[in-house]
């Protein structure tokens, strides 16, 4: 006796929903529009008190200084977006760019194998974050901040007091730091190739739009035959992965490497992400804005250092910064909510 098995569609999403998401969408834009605002009036009050600040020197260290900061919040806004968060950055930048410039000064070899190591290096570290996140279902915070200190000492133990320096470097390995194309420094470039091609595909291919979907909400994801799993866990690949890269750029960018660089640059990435409009509690937000706010924390901290002002205000700023932008994304979240049930009343 054969059994007959009937599939139905998922139910369509309510009105209400697409209300609510547009409300959002038009709210987080407004955030982005306050962001780049800010941006433009930190940089024109710093080059009002020090003209050099916008000299061709000046900008193009501001691009450079900003270049792998941009691409760790691409990576990041990325998982962010599902409701998940990746603590590990920092760790595996220092981790891959101290083993990148390992492999190089014994090997010689050019930018490219050292790139596509660090990739490598970094999608390792991804994906074991994504697995115990994604299949293990252990919360993401308690996974990425234990792949951190793992990291870290793996990275310590490989570089015994050690580290790596400029003259072991090939030349054409640090030319990818130092060397520009029309007069723009080559990281920026790579960094806005990153980022334009994430914010295609988040944008234009189902992949890129189930992710908002899980981040808005996992019970309707779920309902709607979304595999949040194998989302979650290519959100975790993409982030180490782009994490690993940004390695192997520091490297070029710096030629001398010890075993803790970039340490504690996930409180940066992480409020870079924030500031610059994608909620914390995922699903809303772009890498554009994301970009955005790495671009202003980098800019505060080169302009202390004209003004001359102490660099631990850099940090206090940057945690003021993070808390305001939480605060507001918990506002925005209850007037949205609050906007939608008087919507679902009429």
């Amino acid at each position: 006796m054969s059994e007959t098995r009937t599939t139905t569609a998922p139910p369509p999403v309510p009105e209400a929903d697409h209300f609510a998401r547009s409300l959002a969408d038009t709210v987080f834009r407004a955030r982005e529009i306050a962001v780049g605002g800010a941006l433009v009036l930190l940089i024109l009050g710093t080059w009002l008190s020090n003209h050099a600040f916008l000299d061709d020197q000046g900008v193009k260290d501001l691009l450079l200084n900003s270049s792998i900061l941009v691409l760790l919040a691409v990576g990041q806004s990325v998982v962010v977006l599902t409701r998940n968060i990746d603590l590990s950055v920092g760790s595996v930048v220092g981790l891959t760019a101290f083993a990148c410039g390992d492999f190089v000064r014994d090997s010689g070899h050019g930018p490219v194998v050292v790139s596509l190591l660090g990739i490598a290096i970094g999608a390792c570290c991804g994906l074991v974050s994504g697995l115990l996140v994604s299949f293990g279902r252990v919360p993401a915070l308690v996974v990425t901040l234990g792949m951190l200190y793992v990291i870290q000492g793996l990275d310590y133990w490989w570089a015994h007091g050690e580290q790596v320096n400029a003259a072991d470097i090939p030349d054409d390995v640090l030319g990818l730091g130092t060397g520009s194309v029309l007069g723009v420094p080559y990281l920026p470039l790579i960094s806005a190739v990153v980022l334009a091609g994430t914010a295609y595909y988040l944008r234009a291919y189902r992949g890129g739009r189930e992710l908002y979907a899980i981040g808005s909400s996992p019970q309707a994801a779920r309902l709607a035959g979304i595999p949040i799993r194998r989302r979650v866990l290519g959100a975790y690949l993409f982030s180490g992965a782009v994490a690993g890269f940004a390695g192997a750029l520091w490297l070029a960018r710096f030629g001398t490497v010890v075993a803790d660089a970039a340490n504690g640059w996930e409180l940066t990435v992480v409020s870079a992400v924030v500031v610059g409009g994608v909620a914390i509690t995922g699903g809303t937000g772009s890498v554009w804005g994301a970009a955005l706010g790495a671009l202003l924390l980098t800019t505060i901290g080169s302009a202390l250092v004209v003004l001359k002002v102490d660099s631990f205000w850099q940090q206090a700023i940057t945690g003021v910064l993070l808390l305001a932008a939480i605060a507001t994304d918990r506002v925005l979240q209850l007037r949205t909510t609050r906007a939608l049930r008087k919507r679902s009343r009429q």
